[in-house]
């Protein structure tokens, strides 16, 4: 039986300091009980984030070929090393709180693997895990990184799920452990409607997360002011 409620807000295109800033004022929320669990759903402009793990050489490209590109550097305080975040890569930022009933930062990994991995199914390609990697895998490499928050049981940060991302981004830095990176477009050889992804990762995260869905929220730009939505470094911690 599904006890727990789950609001689900579809953010669009958020610059990934501003996503910092909505996932803190959730966690507040959450914490004080003034708003149920919620899974923010986004997508974050051409970005690399460089963790606490991150070698001088993690990124290949130089800072011409990155202006050039787009690409925006953040130095960040999460574990791990250098990611890519951008266009077309569904980013899940599930803010719930683990307590009392699912106080395990491993099971809660695993459960965003097995959501990631349904949907994959959901649209008939086959995944799987890496024992010791944390993250969803094919044949043709990682479609999914995962790096979790956790702080007073309340969750932050999520999932970077490749649906139709441009890879030659990943060619500007050693991604992961230097594995190689796929996604759904590449996979199935056309590009996949993102608000289908998005419905499939929903429901998916409802049923392992055994949450009921109470409602959505769609909030582009509005979450913020446009002076607030620039600027933020972006912290995380990778599990």
């Amino acid at each position: 039986m599904r006890s727990r409620s789950l609001k689900v807000e579809r953010l669009g295109r958020v610059e990934y300091g501003a996503a910092l800033e909505i996932q803190k004022q959730t966690e507040r929320a959450v914490l004080t009980n003034e708003q149920p669990d919620t899974l923010l759903l986004l997508e974050h402009p051409h970005t690399l984030t460089l963790g606490r793990r991150s070698a001088a050489n993690g990124i290949l490209a130089s800072d011409e070929l990155l202006r050039a590109r787009g690409v925006t550097v953040f130095e960040t305080n999460r574990g791990g090393k250098t990611t890519y975040h951008g266009l077309g890569q569904l980013v899940g930022y599930p803010i719930i709180n683990l307590s009392p009933n699912r106080e395990d930062v491993y099971r809660y990994v695993r459960d965003l693997e097995e959501v990631l991995m349904r949907t994959m199914n959901d649209f008939g390609i086959a995944s799987f895990r890496i024992p010791g990697l944390t993250g969803v895998h094919t044949e043709r490499g990682k479609v999914a990184a995962i790096g979790v928050h956790i702080a007073r049981w309340i969750t932050t940060h999520g999932f970077a799920f490749n649906v139709n991302t441009d890879l030659s981004y990943f060619d500007l830095i050693i991604a992961c452990e230097g594995e190689p990176v796929t996604s759904m477009k590449e996979l199935l050889g056309r590009e996949v409607e993102m608000r289908e992804v998005e419905d499939r990762i929903v429901e998916r995260f409802a049923e392992v997360l055994e949450m009921e869905i109470i409602g959505e929220a769609m909030s582009p730009d509005a979450a913020l002011p446009s002076d607030v939505r620039e600027g933020f470094a972006f912290p995380a911690t990778d599990y």
